[in-house]
């Protein structure tokens, strides 16, 4: 089985158990905070990936982090099930996924802006505003500042990159003079 064809069994499983205890956001919040410490924590990943490791050990470091983090009983159950199969190499795929299921179950939909400068508050809402009417799903913008678009925007939704960025635009035209 593949890589991903794991991760996304897992994470409908997960998006499964969330959704009957009515606590989809819950769960995602959880599985955000697990996975983004297992980046940043090379050994600890090493550690309870390890098949030297006894699972006894691996579960006993496991129900710190749970109790550290104060982690739904669920999370914590669906974390020592990857321990006991041997998938916690894939939490942070299964963290993507479940993100991107969850999202697709309460008609949400992510998108990230690039703007060449600071964009205010009420320009963001603007953009959001538009987005959501066109899509008709509610939208979580995420904008960062990226200098080197030069003016414009660009937008990635739904894996889809919408480019209105000047850089690009200089590019087009450069390819075009240079073609003759």
């Amino acid at each position: 089985m593949s890589n991903s064809a794991i991760s996304i069994r897992y994470a409908k499983a997960l998006l499964d158990i969330a959704s009957e205890e009515k606590q989809v956001e819950q769960y995602a919040e959880d599985l955000a905070g697990i996975a983004t410490v297992f980046k940043q924590e090379d050994l600890l990943r090493l550690l309870l990936d390890s098949p030297t490791f006894s699972l006894a050990k691996k579960t006993a470091i496991m129900q710190d982090i749970v109790a550290k983090m104060e982690l739904s009983d669920g999370m914590g159950k669906f974390l020592y099930l990857l321990l006991e199969k041997g998938r916690i190499i894939y939490l942070s795929q299964i963290d993507v996924d479940y993100r991107k299921f969850a999202d697709e179950l309460s008609g949400v939909v992510r998108v990230k802006i690039k703007a060449a400068n600071k964009l205010t508050k009420k320009r963001a809402t603007e953009i959001q505003a538009g987005l959501e009417k066109q899509t008709g799903k509610q939208i979580v913008l995420s904008v960062e500042t990226d200098k080197s678009l030069i003016g414009g925007l660009q937008a990635e939704m739904g894996g889809k990159l919408f480019d209105g960025s000047v850089k690009t635009q200089l590019k087009r035209i450069a390819d075009t003079l240079a073609k003759g």
